[in-house]
């Protein structure tokens, strides 16, 4: 089978097509023929400072749809030809790919294959954000940055549908900005501006609730933009900081808390409750709450060029490798 591979840190040039032995499923896993693969962050990162490697040769990729190939032994309710999507920890970017049975998911009826690559990591990221962690409630307002990424596209619809009184964005670009406003937002700020923007749109009251994937000195100004009582959610380290440390002293004085979320980490510690926080986030998606476009796709072969125009933060939406054409 072919995939995608680098054996060495590097540009998007590290990546290259290689020939491997297809994988055969052990217990409590699934292997899927791979239709589409989505295209992360997290790949870029990988391939670019090791985020999250044991070891090289490397195959990067967290989310594939496609059909199952075989099943391993102790594995229920998935058959042979069923149309699936899937978290995996890696090796995405492949013909064939092993996931664990708990992270394969059966598509709902009338999601194709293309669109279901989009959600393994987005949508439950997104929906945990509103609901799970950040805890958005009806007439609350939010700031969410990377509004125009993918997770920030379904961010945006899930807090309008669940009532925010106000849906307040970043976005690095006048395009992006106006990307963004097609998916929930009412306003969209600029990265080096935010602060002020949101206590100017609030009449200095601020927000109740900031999602940042950013870190550093980001994460240190969104909690400066929380009202009394706001609540942060980190949900990454994108700009690549050090990571920054907030304590009682800055907590205390209005009530601010701080919270954490990675789906991958909740898949591999948790991954009955990613299993069932996947299946709510489908949900929105065959009910018709979220919809998530894909604004650029790739077939295998091609990956260092999605890898450079996601790398490069001039890409809206989500970006997919064509494993199958």
């Amino acid at each position: 089978m072919r995939a995608i591979e680098f054996h060495e840190y590097g540009g998007p040039e590290v990546l290259r097509l290689v020939e491997a032995t297809t994988p055969r499923p052990g217990p409590g896993q699934v292997a899927i023929d791979v239709a589409w693969a989505g295209v992360n962050f997290a790949d870029v990162k990988a391939r670019a400072e090791g985020y999250r490697i044991d070891r090289l040769p490397y195959r990067p990729g967290l989310e594939v749809s496609g059909h199952v190939k075989a099943v391993g032994e102790g594995v229920e309710g998935l058959a042979v030809g069923q149309e699936v999507a899937a978290l995996v920890g890696g090796g995405a970017y492949a013909e064939v790919v092993l996931a664990d049975a708990e992270a394969v998911h059966p598509l709902p009826r009338g999601l194709d294959l293309r669109t279901a690559a989009t959600l393994p990591t987005v949508l439950p990221t997104a929906h945990a954000l509103i609901h799970e962690v950040g805890r958005l409630r009806a007439g609350e307002s939010v700031l969410v940055h990377g509004a125009a990424g993918g997770i920030g596209t379904a961010v945006g619809q899930l807090a309008r549908a669940a009532g925010a009184g106000a849906v307040y964005g970043v976005a690095s670009t006048e395009a992006k900005a106006a990307y963004a406003l097609k998916y929930g937002y009412d306003e969209v700020f600029r990265p080096d501006t935010f602060a002020e923007d949101v206590r100017r749109a609030t009449g200095g009251r601020g927000v109740d609730l900031v999602l940042d994937p950013v870190g550093g000195d980001t994460l240190r100004r969104g909690l400066e933009s929380l009202a009394v009582f706001g609540r942060l959610v980190s949900f990454g380290n994108a700009g690549g900081d050090a990571p920054w440390q907030v304590g009682q002293p800055e907590l205390y004085g209005q009530g601010h808390s701080v919270s954490g979320f990675s789906v991958l980490s909740l898949a591999q510690t948790a991954p009955a409750a990613a299993r069932a926080l996947t299946e709510r986030a489908l949900r929105a998606v065959s009910e018709g709450t979220v919809t998530l476009p894909v604004t650029a796709e790739f077939p295998l072969a091609d990956a260092a060029e999605a890898h450079r125009l996601l790398g490069g933060r001039g890409s809206t939406g989500k970006l997919l490798l064509r494993v199958k054409d």
